[in-house]
């Protein structure tokens, strides 16, 4: 059965365009206008959505200096804590209500991560479309069973998830009752190399988990992104900001407006030339199978004279005898005078009559339309 879930007013999975959001973060820089400007540029560029994140330095952390608190993993905000880190990443929740009603205007789905359970309160306020789980709170199993409860779709990042913990909270959600689940694939690392995306588990996380599935990109450039849809990914995230020179937390790995327009129009290029496996051609194949090869008469011809490889050739365009009878016709005689550059026809050879007239396939060459028309 095919997979596929709403999302506000689009459907995703098998069959329909991919859905691709773009992930503000903390690319605002605490300007509320800057994080209008993201959304008018998202808008402008493609995207099907805009993302937040709602959590407050104090909801999602706590103020301390001990060690554990420490970013000394080789990360972009190594030499913080997390609370310092999150004190100046984090998006206002005052200004929430208003950034949805923004991008609603302009079309775009507009949803969030939440960290806490007052957060996925707060989201319900607001009556967001879905929720993102980050990979980071993928083992937090009381907010993804309060979320599962809302029988609303649920993307999940899965960057630093083992597989236990998917099915862990797979589990919860089932147990909900709700299946409508996305798992993207994700390398938590930013920026991500590439040699550690492994784009082969988007197929797999769909195979182990019956969901939909797609890919949340922290590489630079865009080549993964729309690699991943041959690979199935009916989901793409990206970090966006309006210039990665401005600075703030996520700049250094987030896509500026023009480099995210052109991901989705190659993305959106590719799904046109998906296609369907078979053998047929269309329209502008057939005409141009008009090209192919054929039989001609390629030197003056007489009655009873017979065909050889001096008077009869495989040569472009179609619109003589196939070439499978090139063969059959050498050491036959002609019916009649026939000049170069006639197409050769059955009615051409002795002892071929029996074929019939001559059928050609492709009309488009005027010449096969003047046989046809005989």
């Amino acid at each position: 059965m095919r997979k596929e879930i709403r999302i506000g007013n689009r459907l995703i999975g098998e069959g329909h365009p991919t859905f691709i959001i773009a992930e503000m973060s903390a690319n605002h820089n605490m300007d509320y206008n800057r994080a209008v400007q993201i959304i008018e540029a998202a808008a402008k560029a493609g995207a099907d959505a805009i993302k937040i994140q709602t959590y407050t330095a104090d909801t999602i952390t706590m103020n301390s200096d001990n060690p554990c608190f420490q970013i000394t993993q080789g990360t972009l905000w190594d030499g913080t804590t997390l609370y310092k880190l999150y004190q100046q990443a984090y998006t206002p929740w005052e200004w929430q209500a208003d950034l949805k009603k923004k991008a609603e205007e302009l079309g775009l789905e507009f949803f969030s991560s939440p960290f806490d359970l007052t957060a996925v309160d707060f989201l319900e306020g607001l009556q967001v479309s879905c929720y993102k789980i980050a990979s980071f709170e993928i083992n937090d199993l009381p907010m993804i069973r309060k979320i599962a409860k809302l029988g609303k779709p649920m993307i999940f990042a899965t960057g630093i998830a083992l597989k236990e913990d998917i099915e862990a909270a797979m589990e919860v959600c089932r147990q909900e009752g709700n299946d409508q689940i996305v798992l993207l694939k994700c390398v938590s690392a930013y920026p991500a190399p590439f040699e550690d995306v492994n784009l082969a588990m988007i197929p797999q996380l769909a195979k182990d988990f019956d969901c939909i599935s797609g890919l949340s990109d922290h590489t630079m450039g865009y080549e993964v992104a729309v690699g991943s849809i041959p690979m199935g990914a009916h989901v793409i995230e990206k970090h966006m900001t309006l210039r990665r020179a401005d600075g703030g937390a996520d700049s250094a790995f987030s896509m500026e407006p023009e480099e995210f327009a052109a991901m989705v129009r190659s993305i959106r290029n590719v799904e046109k030339a998906f296609g369907t496996a078979g053998y047929t051609l269309g329209e502008k194949q057939i005409r141009e199978k008009e090209h192919s090869r054929s039989l001609f008469i390629t030197k003056d011809v007489k009655k009873g004279e017979a065909f050889s490889a001096e008077n009869v050739r495989s040569i472009r365009p179609a619109c003589g005898l196939h070439t499978r009878y090139y063969e059959e016709v050498l050491g036959k005689t002609a019916t009649a005078d026939i000049p170069a550059g006639t197409p050769l026809r059955f009615e051409h050879v002795a002892g071929m009559e029996k074929y019939g007239p001559t059928k050609v396939e492709h009309t488009g060459n005027p010449c096969a339309k003047e046989l046809i028309n005989e």
